[in-house]
């Protein structure tokens, strides 16, 4: 049984773990789920640490920075140490960041942040149970959350 963690954030303005956990239950069998939920986007690491440590197979990081040039900048912060413990614990962890300034409604923003959550957590189960579907789709210039552009012609 592979295991599957959410980390997420009381700052995101959308619950992304319910998409992500409804995505998740709608795709397949074989895993759990373990979440773990922080304040911010720059607690997100030592989550996602934590969730590895516990026996994660892999982590999906969610999280909603918001629309100020320091929100960016914590969002960068944020997403270079959600790296390091990739690296360091040789885990997958898929960053799903959805800024605030994504969309110009907050219709458009919840839409956005729930289909860019749901593409990433296929994502997650392709990575551990259907590897080569990815492959397939490997150039084919695919979008979490907004339209597919599709591959270049030559």
């Amino acid at each position: 049984m592979k295991k599957i963690g959410i980390a997420d954030t009381t700052f995101a303005r959308y619950d992304m773990y319910r998409s992500a956990e409804d995505e998740l239950q709608g795709i397949g069998t074989g895993f759990i789920i373990e979440r773990y939920t922080v304040p911010g986007i720059k607690d997100l690491a030592i989550a996602s640490q934590k969730l590895i440590k516990s026996g994660c197979d892999i982590v999906l990081a969610l999280g909603m920075p918001g629309p100020e040039p320091i929100d960016k900048q914590c969002a960068d912060q944020a997403s270079r140490a959600l790296l390091d413990v990739e690296i360091k614990h040789d885990t997958h962890i898929i960053e799903v960041f959805v800024h605030e300034d994504e969309a110009n409604t907050e219709d458009e923003l919840a839409d956005l942040a729930d289909k860019r959550t749901r593409e990433h957590a296929l994502n997650v189960y392709d990575l551990l149970f259907r590897p080569e579907r990815l492959q397939k789709l490997a150039g084919m210039g695919e979008r979490e959350g907004y339209p597919d552009v599709g591959p270049l012609e030559s």
